[in-house]
């Protein structure tokens, strides 16, 4: 692939830092990188292949002469800058939820549904990280056996609220340890040895934002738009990788070998699932891999065609900086920039 300059905007950021890792580690054609941030954090310095990179003030103008710019902001600040970057030719791949779903914007993960990329008017959205890991686990079941409905809960990492939430659950943790009362900032009620089923805001229909997330985005990756898909989304005490309980009511009956077949040959996939050896995933020991990992298959006994599924996967990485890393491998290697 050839050299290209990059931009990456929220670099102090837990995604940001996060990207450019997964940008050294998978040997990404930066020519240039440019580091950028809330202007406040200008001059902090940030990592990158042995060297120490200055961050500069996110603005307008630092897109100049840039080819891939990948944003790790807030949804605010992702509608102010990445207007601005397209209009000075630079493709963006935008992490937040700002333009996930807005017609024209490709969402992709790459695994799924990657030719979208070439219908990009410039900005590409990252997908929110449950549905990311979701869909790349049951996508495959879809291809062979066509779904009918997804029911899903979600087990969030607190890491899914940035760097902020990684520091309440040490201090609620040692509060807790210790007996003293801790008031909660980042998280509704204290997060230490307890699970928050609300992630997001509610709304009207009773679901958090984050649930409605995950049917909306699922519908639009997939092509599926009238999918139905029943979420509940769970905020638990562990620090790095989300996990997903996912019940499947398919078109064709698949038996859990079967299933075990297909994703084990599917892309970005890693079977875990063998149980007289206690062999399923779990998020200690997904942390910090790229790929989705699939256990605890099998049949559900409510149904003629259904299957129930355990899936974790680290969703800094995957969920997040590594989706958007393989999006602009895609969009370099096939010259769409």
């Amino acid at each position: 692939m050839a050299l290209v300059k990059v931009a990456v905007v929220g670099a102090t950021g837990a995604v940001g830092r996060e990207m450019l890792q997964v940008l050294e580690q998978r040997d990404f054609p930066v020519g240039e990188l440019i580091c950028l941030a809330d202007p406040r954090e200008e001059g902090t310095r940030v990592k990158f292949r042995g060297e120490e990179i200055t961050v500069r003030g996110a603005t307008p103008e630092t897109f100049a002469g840039v080819d891939v710019v990948l944003l790790a902001v807030a949804s605010e600040i992702s509608e102010q800058l990445a207007p601005e970057a397209s209009r000075r030719g630079c493709v963006v791949i935008d992490n937040s939820y700002a333009f996930r779903l807005r017609e024209g914007v490709p969402l992709v993960v790459p695994e799924v549904n990657p030719e979208d990329i070439k219908e990009h008017r410039g900005i590409i959205a990252n997908p929110n990280c449950s549905t990311i890991i979701m869909v790349v686990a049951i996508n495959p079941i879809h291809k062979a056996a066509g779904l009918k409905r997804v029911v899903v809960s979600t087990y969030q990492a607190v890491s899914g609220a940035g760097i902020l939430g990684i520091d309440e659950l040490t201090a609620h943790t040692k509060a807790a340890l210790e007996n003293r009362e801790v008031k909660p900032e980042v998280f509704q009620y204290p997060i230490a040895f307890n699970l928050i089923p609300h992630i997001d805001v509610f709304q009207e229909n009773g679901y958090t934002k984050e649930e409605m997330k995950m049917v909306w985005e699922t519908r639009k990756i997939m092509h599926l738009p009238d999918l139905p898909v029943s979420p509940t989304t769970v905020r638990v005490p562990v620090y790095r990788s989300h996990s997903e309980s996912i019940n499947l009511e398919t078109e064709k009956k698949l038996t859990p070998g079967e299933a075990r077949r297909i994703l084990a040959e599917a892309p970005g996939v890693i079977v875990q699932d063998n149980p007289a050896k206690n062999e399923y995933p779990m998020p200690l020991y997904t942390s910090l891999r790229d790929e989705v990992f699939v256990g605890r298959i099998r049949e559900d006994i409510s149904l003629d065609k259904g299957l129930n599924m355990w899936v974790a996967a680290d969703q800094i990485r995957k969920g997040a900086a590594t989706n958007a890393v393989q999006i602009a491998e895609i969009v370099v290697r096939e010259n769409l920039y």
